[in-house]
């Protein structure tokens, strides 16, 4: 009976071993800088699409994925992924955009009018995409270009000009707050993979290759009904990244920065934006507006759609401010 016993409990440290390895952070969430950088190499996409590839996983974005998103516009709604564009200064705006007008219809006697934009688009407020140039890792971006290439000309290489063409693929939905019952999650609070693999259960969906995965916190949500905050915000943990990685995700998006901050990684501010850009080559939507397409995807029981984003063709940008639409 001793040797029985002593069975189960060496079977259950071994299913506890297993269990560690498949996730690092453990129930705590916490992760250490050696689980980072062990991530960062293990997860690289470095090569994969040769050498001098600037794409990164957006190469998993074929004309037969196209197609298949295509097909997901059954409906021929359209709903708008993005924040109005914030205009005054708040806890979780400290770069409003500026909206100046040159000519009106009282000051000019001409026949038109004019305005100006201005904005500093990376940050909490406003709705944009990162370039895969945006994070450094030891010196180097994706697929180890040296950070030097960004210079005061702009990003002489992984810009945001290379998606000129756009792009056209599969959306997913994952609605972290109809997965827990809530109207929104707490800031700082951690989604962890068995969240994301228990939303394909419920939503009965499979996030596949070339999708883009966005992920809803309601964080909008919360903002309306309590107002701004920062310093923590709801999102992915760092061990994520390999969840993504092995669903061939092409770009990850959230109503915030993806990334759960505080981060739970030991020295590491944003592992999700450092391990999906630098190390994966996954774009990065941030600050979108989830509000909407939630209600959408709600009403139709239907979490996939067809998501278009356009980015402006900024030569050496580092990003860029966008209006993603998803269409049913």
């Amino acid at each position: 009976m001793k040797n029985y016993y002593r069975l189960i409990v060496f079977a259950a440290f071994c299913l506890a071993e297993v269990s560690n390895a498949q996730n690092p952070a453990g129930p705590s969430g916490l992760a250490t800088g050696q689980d980072f950088e062990r991530w960062m190499s293990e997860l690289s996409n470095w090569g994969r699409w040769g050498k001098e590839d600037q794409l990164g996983a957006l190469n998993l974005v074929t004309p037969a994925k196209r197609k298949q998103a295509l097909a997901l516009a059954r409906d021929g709604a359209s709903v708008s992924l993005a924040r109005n564009a914030e205009k005054e200064k708040a806890i979780d705006n400290g770069s409003p955009f500026q909206h100046s007008m040159d000519r009106t219809g009282t000051n000019n006697p001409g026949f038109s009018c004019a305005d100006t934009y201005k904005v500093s688009y990376h940050g909490m407020a406003h709705t944009h995409i990162d370039s895969l140039c945006h994070m450094f890792h030891g010196g180097k971006m994706y697929n180890g270009f040296a950070q030097t290439n960004v210079t005061s000309e702009g990003a002489q290489r992984l810009g945001i000009q290379n998606l000129k063409n756009g792009i056209l693929t599969r959306g997913v939905l994952i609605d972290i707050p109809v997965l827990k019952g809530v109207e929104f999650l707490e800031p700082g609070t951690a989604i962890f993979p068995e969240d994301l693999d228990a939303w394909e259960k419920k939503a009965g969906i499979k996030v596949g290759s070339g999708d883009i995965v966005i992920i809803r916190t309601g964080r909008w949500a919360r903002r309306a009904s309590i107002g701004p905050w920062g310093g923590k915000f709801a999102g992915l943990h760092g061990s994520c990244a390999r969840w993504l990685k092995q669903r061939d995700v092409a770009v990850v998006g959230s109503d915030a920065a993806s990334d759960v901050l505080p981060s739970g990684v030991d020295d590491v501010a944003m592992p999700i934006h450092q391990l999906c850009l630098v190390a994966m080559g996954t774009w990065i939507l941030d600050n979108c507006d989830l509000e909407a397409v939630s209600v959408a995807a709600k009403e139709r029981q239907r979490w996939e759609f067809m998501l278009f984003v356009a980015p402006l063709a900024v030569p050496g940008g580092t990003g860029s401010p966008v209006n993603p639409i998803a269409t049913f």
